[in-house]
């Protein structure tokens, strides 16, 4: 049973963005970078990044009030573990990702008037243009957050005795490097678009395993799959299309793979009547924002789309948010 709703829960969830901005806001300023290494007055960081004094010792203290910066005599710097996650020249950082969340805040503050009708979502063009020139840095967070989680997942799929793998929309090949690590024998397809496919070119040679992996630039709503396959994942990939685009896609799949073969979906499986997980209740919010068709769905939905194309034995075999998986064969 859920909490009771109170006075105090409605304003505490309402108020809720007010932290939220204020990181988004000093990622966007890219303050955590500036402070990544050396203490800093609020006049040397306002001068440093083009912002006015008043504004930017507001927004200092309260990121030190978030835990974000530190304040020590009349000087800045960032918190030593927020550091690492967060400065632009650090090889492991999120700062990318946290960059992203800021173009989906301005998604997401058209919801009530794409709900109306009133507008279309998506990105517009000046953010569509920001998304691209930092494609690249947001595909290699994305790499660095998969690769913690992705052999858990290629675990619970199993590959069993499959030796060509299918990568839909692989992005830079996180889940296929995790495949091929724990199948010696495996071979492996990723297709995703052409700068995609540069940016996993990179990423199979630094793994030397760029002799396992036939690297395919194409468009999936628009072309055929490569065909030969016994495993396809379509990983993180449904969410964004609608019912009829999946259908399609499945159908692509079905045909990219032999007798016998095995498609994965890893996405968000949302309860019949949509309203659990709270997760992926709320992706889909994100997905109206910023698709024309995307939503997240339930396992019948994910089934029938499947069974429809010709996949049969098809099953949950794994709950977990964003990491459920739905598997179906090929006869």
């Amino acid at each position: 049973m859920s909490e009771k709703i109170t006075e105090e829960s409605i304003l505490e969830l309402a108020r809720g963005f007010m932290a939220s901005r204020v990181l988004l806001s000093g990622a966007e300023l890219d303050i955590f970078t500036v402070l990544a290494k050396k203490s800093l007055t609020a006049e040397e960081i306002a001068a440093a990044t083009g912002t006015k004094l008043r504004g930017m010792v507001i927004l200092l203290d309260a990121l030190c009030a978030l835990g974000f910066l530190v304040k020590k005599d009349g000087r800045y710097h960032a918190e030593p573990s927020a550091a690492p996650l967060l400065s632009a020249t650090a090889p492991d950082s999120i700062l990318p990702m946290v960059l992203h969340m800021g173009t989906v805040w301005q998604n997401w503050s058209q919801i009530t008037d794409i709900v109306l009708g009133k507008t279309m979502p998506g990105l517009n063009k000046t953010q569509g243009a920001l998304a691209k020139d930092n494609r690249q840095a947001f595909i290699g967070a994305m790499h660095v957050v998969a690769s913690r989680v992705a052999p858990k997942i290629v675990a619970a799929i199993n590959p069993g005795r499959a030796r060509r793998l299918l990568d839909v929309g692989g992005g830079s090949g996180t889940y296929t490097l995790a495949m091929l690590s724990a199948v010696p024998e495996m071979r492996a397809t990723l297709f995703d678009l052409p700068p995609v496919i540069e940016m996993a070119r990179d990423r199979f040679q630094a793994a030397d395993m760029l002799d396992r992996v036939e690297l395919v630039a194409g468009d999936f709503y628009k072309d055929e799959l490569p065909p030969a396959n016994d495993l396809a994942l379509l990983s993180a990939i449904i969410h964004q299309s609608s019912y009829e685009q999946n259908e399609v896609l499945y159908g692509k799949i079905f045909r990219a793979l032999d007798s016998g073969g095995r498609i994965v979906v890893r996405d968000h499986v949302m309860s019949a009547d949509r309203t659990q997980p709270l997760e992926g209740a709320l992706f889909a919010v994100n997905m109206l924002a910023g698709t024309e068709g995307g939503r997240t769905y339930t396992f019948d939905e994910i089934k029938a789309g499947l069974a429809a194309v010709g996949f049969t034995r098809i099953k949950l075999i794994q709950t977990q948010g964003m990491f459920s998986l739905v598997e179906g064969f090929k006869p």
